[in-house]
């Protein structure tokens, strides 16, 4: 039983100091944490009174390099109705620049070091929904979100 508890102990403070410690996903309904970038590899856009769709999402990452289509098209079809598309990476902004030369965003990126923490997210990609009046409306792997969903947030 006490070997139990000192490795727990052990992982716990492994966690502390690697930085670990996220808050809790926000739920449906709840406004989620604002959406300050360290810095905007594009524009920044204005997302005042607009619905915005979050996506955190990483070079690296196959499944990211996967959705990017799926947000294109998400932006070309609804960039008109006011959507505002924001795709957020961790990593360094040469990085997100030089990857993007050979894959089109059509849409807003920038860089976050600790936004990711602040919603909650523990594995990308992972997307966000949040409505005009700054609710949360969805969340999920971006490859699921529907024009169902998109509509209700851009009416």
């Amino acid at each position: 039983m006490r070997l139990f508890f000192k490795i727990g102990l052990v992982l716990t403070m492994l966690s502390l100091l690697t930085g670990g410690l996220r808050a809790a996903e926000p739920a449906v309904g709840e406004k989620p944490p604002e959406v300050k970038l360290d810095e905007w590899i594009s524009a920044q856009p204005d997302t005042a009174g607009k619905p915005v769709l979050l996506e955190f999402w990483a070079t690296w990452c196959p499944p990211c390099r996967k959705s990017i289509p799926h947000l294109n098209e998400i932006h070309e079809k609804y960039k008109d109705k006011n959507l505002v598309i924001i795709g957020v990476s961790d990593e360094a902004p040469a990085t997100v620049k030089d990857f993007q030369k050979g894959t089109p965003m059509n849409y807003p990126n920038g860089i976050s070091k600790d936004l990711v923490k602040n919603y909650g997210v523990n594995g990308i990609p992972h997307a966000f929904l949040i409505g005009k009046d700054g609710k949360l409306l969805w969340s999920g792997h971006p490859m699921q979100l529907n024009a169902a969903v998109i509509e209700s947030a851009v009416k």
